[in-house]
């Protein structure tokens, strides 16, 4: 199994800094997210790994290898894509071939090569199928044989699922871990879908603007987010700007958000703040009365109520501003008519708190630094 290591890697397009000095550390067989939205260079970073293209500055390694100057041939990389990239007038057999072809091995080689990659990816039989005889998710799995029939050091995807639809995206993505663990081989998977990210990854960095937010396991990244980008990108979160009024019980200040006075968390150590931003998760929201004095109860107006057949999702109004707050496996009387009123609490202990103007997180009392 092999490592990577990016060290201050930069990549500029004309005048545009698509990479901002990114280092990664990645573990031999770990299955490693690139995270973020359009545009944050998740993908500038996986084709520069795979060298298709060059950095202007910085370091990458596989394993122990220095591989800036080796081609994108050389560094035995298998790359998964967006689009299938299947050859459509090639046979299933040959498109997996082509890599092991072009490595001008023999016929016996790549002949035990394609069908051992065939059957871990379920189309065993297809070989002599044209890819207009394939489902997308059938075109998919030919895509990530292909990759693998080489044998790469590290396996490359690039958002491949993005182009299929909810229920195959479900099915390929565990199919997807569960190969690449069989096969013990490091993997970095590019996507924008946080959900798909939480669900495969060992690992995952969440990225914006070139730059690397947080790196870390998927429950953190959801649970302990580094900053309000990656608080609100990751997820729903409820962001209110909040005035400090004074000391409350032990650990909590008072504030006033959204027009409501609330118990927060104290921040440790030294912050004279007298603004601060709160945040909390939708499921975060419980029912009145489970901890009263303590429990922040609030009433809101209910805009819309979205039932997800697990749970129900209400858009309310609170202080001008929209919160959304989910309640599970809701019964009937949780699907409330817009222009009616929602009663919730907030308990201090789910409100995190970030820096008002430079959206980094400011760790409470109690919490780990």
């Amino acid at each position: 199994m092999t490592s990577i290591r990016i060290a201050e890697v930069e990549k500029r397009f004309g005048t545009v800094r698509a990479l901002k000095g990114v280092s990664l550390a990645i573990e031999p067989g770990e299955l490693f997210t690139l995270l973020g939205p359009s545009g944050c260079g998740k993908t500038t970073l996986l084709r520069t790994v795979a060298g298709f293209n060059r950095q202007d500055s910085g370091d990458i390694f596989l394993g122990d290898e220095l591989v800036n100057d080796e081609p994108a041939y050389r560094r035995e990389t298998g790359m998964v894509f967006q689009n299938y990239a299947v050859f459509p007038h090639m046979s299933v057999f040959e498109n997996v071939a082509y890599g092991l072809r072009v490595r001008r091995l023999g016929r016996k080689d790549i002949t035990q090569r394609v069908e051992a990659a065939l059957r871990r990816v379920r189309l065993e039989g297809y070989g002599e199928r044209t890819p207009d005889k394939l489902s997308g998710g059938q075109q998919q799995r030919v895509g990530l044989a292909r990759a693998m029939a080489i044998e790469p050091r590290v396996l490359l995807l690039d958002e491949p699922l993005s182009n299929l639809d909810a229920k195959l995206r479900v099915e390929m993505r565990t199919e997807i871990r569960d190969i690449q663990k069989q096969l013990g081989i490091t993997a970095i998977y590019v996507t924008h879908d946080q959900e798909e990210a939480l669900v495969i990854s060992d690992r995952i960095a969440v990225m914006d603007g070139g730059v690397i937010q947080q790196v870390g396991p998927p429950w953190a990244i959801y649970k302990d987010p580094a900053n309000l980008f990656v608080a609100a990108f990751v997820g729903s979160m409820n962001l209110i700007d909040a005035e400090i009024l004074g000391e409350g019980p032990s650990g909590f200040l008072r504030a006033n958000a959204a027009g409501c006075e609330l118990l927060v968390p104290a921040p440790a150590g030294h912050y004279d703040l007298r603004r601060i931003r709160i945040a909390f998760r939708p499921e975060d929201a419980t029912g009145t009365g489970a901890a009263p004095g303590l429990a922040n109860e609030l009433r809101a107006t209910v805009k819309t109520a979205s039932f997800l057949g697990s749970a129900v999702s209400l858009d309310l109004e609170l202080g001008g501003r929209s919160i959304l707050v989910e309640r599970a496996r809701p019964g009937a009387g949780d699907i409330l008519e817009p222009g009616s009123t929602a009663s919730f609490a907030v308990p201090p202990t789910s409100i995190l708190l970030f820096h008002p103007e430079t959206g980094e997180r400011v760790t409470a009392v109690g919490e780990e630094a």
